[in-house]
Formats: structure tokens, C-alpha cells, sequence
């Protein structure tokens, strides 16, 4: 009877705390609430994937599904050693492989299991440009596969050691909001789902480094984090957080120099363990290593809002400057981009900076580095969805912007409706009761602006839907599409550089009130 009434008192608590239309969800905790949230991703994600893909019907390269498919038939029916050379039986000039080893073992695995099923779809030669039924069925299901049993997982596993050191009671419905948020983002469901990709491997590789580091298991984030490398290339835009964030702990502790050594033998082991095929000739080496650089591209592709892309309106880059200064002047304003937040991670790491450090050490990269597609766009997403549950606002207002940021893309991929259709999810789910929703007044400016922007950007996608872009300016509205998402891309990254620096500020505080006491 006691235990009842106890019972009784706890819920009673979650419902008058305003989470009432979570309640029947979250009462029994984190893990029933997870599973429930898991299980409907998972079938938005098969709704999206019965739409059209990147490059659907449309010979002789078709798109992004036929390279995923294309490296699958690779893998499985030649050598090892052949699968990043140029040879007469693998063209790299269709789709060669162009990610690191373990996006090929991938590929292989993937392939197994399409070919036990349907050996045509993946058959060498004659499987290019393969769109059977089975075979796109398959093809879909090894990216929910991959989902299922890695970013799901991986997310889990944040979201349990993120709340681990906080009271619950109370909360539940902002945690169920959390972890709807993460596995309801709509860009890497359209990107994944949709166009077709594998990044919730890498992704979900990622988040579990990160899960680690704020459960202070860094032998193990290390281990998770350099997968994601292997897996993606574009894992690097991580990289400085990461590394300032370790060595910011490093050298704090007693024996500084053991503490790297020990980083970087895991580091080390790690990627010796899957390159390993290809450790045994430098030639083979370093085939694989030109494969991930593909400088010949351009400093960008079609148009992506970042610094580059925008400014070229303006500033004719590609005619001006030769690749080779090009690769040097982005190096040196990414670099520039991304030191303040190290600095601060280096000098006074936190958990919570770290988070912070993720997000602007990937805006950097995003903005300002070499070859950047619209896609990329996922990285920087993924730290600001870790945060949302403290930065509601700015994981909003940031998804917003990725998403019509890639609304050209999914326009020629044919998906404008599940683009409408998971845009009007993220939009219901960011106005659902949460405990971290703000309850700052809202200043006339801001009002001005949160109502201006989006206002543009509703009026840009009935634009681009029902006009013609003029002759002499073909890409016109694709050009207004990307300053717009630049210029909110820009003031994110300011804003969140600044919130970075305030912790500093807050710790600072936090000392002499402990000193006081």
C-alpha cells in the first residue's frame, strides 16, 4: 500500500511539472520510453524510404544508390588488393570507392547479405544500374539495418549517461523530447533514408565516442571515434574537439605523457587494425589515401551555403586562384575557425564544452574547408541535437535551415514530400512540452527576426515549387537559398563560440564561491 502511494506521488509529480502529455509514455523510465520513440523512427524511416532516391532512372551514372550498390558489387567480386585501382575490371571512374577501409569491409557485409538474396543485384558488369524491386527493397533495408544497430544504440547509450548525474524526477518528459529529437532528425532520415547513405554508421560511431568521454571512458571513445574516421573521412570535422578535449584532461593528470601515450597507441592500434591489408605496400597505401582527397572536385559542388559557395557570387574563387592556393587559403581560415574553441578546451575542459567544441569544431569545417556538400551539413547537426535538451532554440532554428539548405537536392532526388512531410514532424515535435523549453520574455528584435526568416524561407519554397528561375540566372533561386542558410550558418557559429567561452566564465564564478565557502 506504501509502495502504491509512493508510486502514486512520483507520477502525480511528473504530471504537474506540465510533461502531462508525455506522461503515459515516460512514467516507467528511459528505457521503455526509448524503445517506444526507436520503434516509430523506424517507420518513419521505411515511410521515407518508399519514395524515390538519388539518381532513380537516370542513366548512365544514376546517382548516390548506384555508387552505394556499385561498391557493394566491387567488394564482393574482386581482390582485395584491386578494390581502390584503377584496373580493366574496376573503372574508378564509375563510383570507385572513395571512404576510408571500413566503409569497403561495409559495402562487403552488405553485399552478402543482398547477394544471398538476389545475386543479379550485385553481380559483376551486368548488376550496374540495377533497379529491380528486390534489390532496392534490399538495398533500403541495409541502411535500416544500420540504424537499428548502430546509431539507435549509440544514441541510447548518450542518452543514458547524459541523465545518468541528473535528478530525473520531474524530467522524464523533457529526456522522451531528447531523445525524439535526436532520432527523429529529419535531415539524416531524408539523407539516409531518401537520397541514400550510410551515415548513421558513422554518425552513430561518433555519438558513442562521445557517450564515452562523458562517462570518462576515453580508451573507448578513442577506439569509436577512430572507426568513424575509417568509416567517413569527414569524421575529421570532430577532430579538434576530440583531441583538445583529451589533451585538456591529459594534462591534468598526474603522469601527462603516459596519459597521450596511451591515447595514442589506441588511436594507433585501431587504425593499424583496419588498414592493415593495405599497410604491407606503401603503393597500396597510398592508392587507398589519393582515393579520399579528391581535391581535382573543386573547392565546392553545386550549392552548399557555406563561405566558398556564397562569396563566388562576388569573389570568382575557381578563376582566381589555382586549387593548390585554394587548398592552402581554406586550410588557414578552417584552422583559424576552429583554435579559439581548442584553446578553450584545452585550457579549462568540461563536458559540456566539449559538446560545444564538437559543434563549432564542425561549423568550422563545414564553412570553410575544401569540398564541402550540401550533406555535410549532418555533422554540425549532430552536436547541436546532443544539446538541444539545454539549447532547444538553437537546435530549432539550426535544423530548420539544414533542412532547406539541402531542399534543392531533395527537389532533384523527388522528394519534396517526405521533405514537407518530416519538416512538419520536426516542427510539432519542437513545440511538444519539454522541461528546457525558454521562458525569457521575447525582446521586439527578436520577435522581428525569428518571424522575418522564416518568412523568406516559406516564401523561397513556394518560389522554387511554382516559378521558373529567369534564363540568364538559371540558378538564381538556388543562390538566394544558400545566402540565406549561410547567414544564419554564420551567426550559429558566432553564438555558439561565445556560449563556449561563457563556461569559462561560469566555472570562474564557481571557484571563488567555493573558496568563499
Amino acid at each position: 500500500m506504501a509502495k502504491s502511494s509512493k508510486k502514486s506521488k512520483e507520477e502525480e509529480e511528473i504530471v504537474d511539472s506540465g510533461d502531462d502529455a508525455w506522461w503515459w509514455l515516460v512514467h516507467k523510465g528511459i528505457t521503455p520510453s526509448f524503445l517506444c520513440i526507436a520503434l516509430f523512427s523506424l517507420l518513419v524511416r521505411v515511410a521515407v524510404s518508399l519514395h524515390p532516391y538519388s539518381g532513380a532512372a537516370t542513366p548512365p551514372k544514376f546517382g548516390d544508390f548506384e555508387a552505394q550498390r556499385h561498391w557493394m558489387e566491387i567488394t564482393l567480386n574482386l581482390p582485395l588488393n584491386e578494390w581502390y585501382r584503377n584496373t580493366t575490371r574496376n573503372d574508378l571512374s564509375y563510383w570507385g570507392l572513395d571512404y576510408p577501409p571500413l566503409t569497403a569491409y561495409q559495402s562487403y557485409v552488405h553485399g552478402l547479405f543482398i547477394r544471398f538474396f538476389s545475386p543479379e543485384s550485385v553481380a559483376l558488369f551486368t548488376s550496374r544500374g540495377h533497379e529491380s524491386y528486390l534489390g532496392k527493397l534490399l538495398m533500403r533495408w541495409t541502411v535500416l539495418s544500420s540504424d537499428a544497430l548502430v546509431f539507435f544504440p549509440a544514441v541510447f547509450y548518450f542518452i543514458v549517461v547524459y541523465y545518468s548525474d541528473r535528478n530525473q524526477r520531474g524530467r522524464m518528459g523533457g529526456i522522451a523530447w531528447h531523445i525524439a529529437i535526436i532520432l527523429l532528425n529529419p535531415c539524416l532520415i531524408l539523407i539516409d533514408h531518401g537520397h541514400f547513405q550510410y551515415n548513421c554508421i558513422s554518425l552513430g560511431l561518433t555519438v558513442g565516442a562521445i557517450a564515452a568521454i562523458l562517462s570518462d571512458k576515453d580508451l573507448l571513445a578513442c577506439v569509436l571515434y577512430s572507426l568513424a574516421l575509417n568509416h567517413k573521412q569527414m569524421s575529421a570535422y570532430f577532430a579538434p574537439a576530440f583531441f583538445s578535449h583529451l589533451l585538456g584532461k591529459c594534462i591534468r593528470r598526474r603522469y601527462p605523457i603516459f596519459e597521450v601515450f596511451k591515447l595514442g597507441l589506441v588511436v594507433s592500434g585501431t587504425f593499424l587494425v583496419v588498414w592493415w591489408p593495405y599497410v604491407h605496400s606503401v603503393e597500396a597505401f597510398f592508392e587507398v589515401l589519393s582515393r579520399l582527397a579528391p581535391f581535382e572536385r573543386g573547392i565546392y559542388e553545386d550549392y552548399v551555403a557555406n563561405f566558398w559557395c556564397t562569396t563566388s557570387v562576388l569573389v570568382k574563387w575557381k578563376r582566381l586562384f589555382p586549387t593548390h592556393q585554394l587548398k592552402v587559403l581554406s586550410l588557414g581560415a578552417t584552422i583559424s575557425t576552429f583554435l579559439p574553441s581548442m584553446i578553450q578546451q584545452i585550457w579549462a575542459p568540461s563536458k559540456k564544452g566539449f559538446l560545444y567544441g564538437l559543434l563549432n569544431s564542425a561549423f568550422s569545417f563545414y564553412l570553410f574547408s575544401f569540398q564541402v556538400h550540401e550533406k555535410s551539413i549532418l555533422l554540425p547537426l549532430l552536436p547541436a541535437s546532443l544539446l538541444a535538451g539545454e539549447e532547444p532554440f538553437l537546435f530549432t532554428w539550426m535544423t530548420l535551415y539544414a533542412l532547406f539548405s539541402m531542399f534543392p537536392l531533395l527537389h532533384r532526388d523527388k522528394l519534396v514530400l517526405p521533405y514537407l512531410a518530416v519538416s512538419a514532424l520536426f516542427i510539432l515535435l519542437s513545440l511538444a512540452p519539454n522541461r528546457r523549453q525558454e521562458t525569457r520574455e521575447t525582446n521586439a528584435f527578436r520577435s522581428i527576426v525569428t518571424t522575418f526568416f522564416p518568412l523568406c524561407s516559406l516564401i523561397l519554397h513556394v518560389v522554387y515549387l511554382s516559378m521558373n528561375a529567369p534564363q540568364r540566372y538559371p540558378f538564381l533561386f538556388e543562390a538566394l537559398i544558400m545566402l540565406l542558410c549561410f547567414s544564419q550558418f554564420t551567426f550559429l557559429t558566432m553564438y555558439t563560440n561565445a556560449q563556449q567561452w561563457m563556461l569559462l566564465k561560469h566555472s570562474n564564478l564557481v571557484d571563488k564561491e567555493k573558496k568563499l565557502l
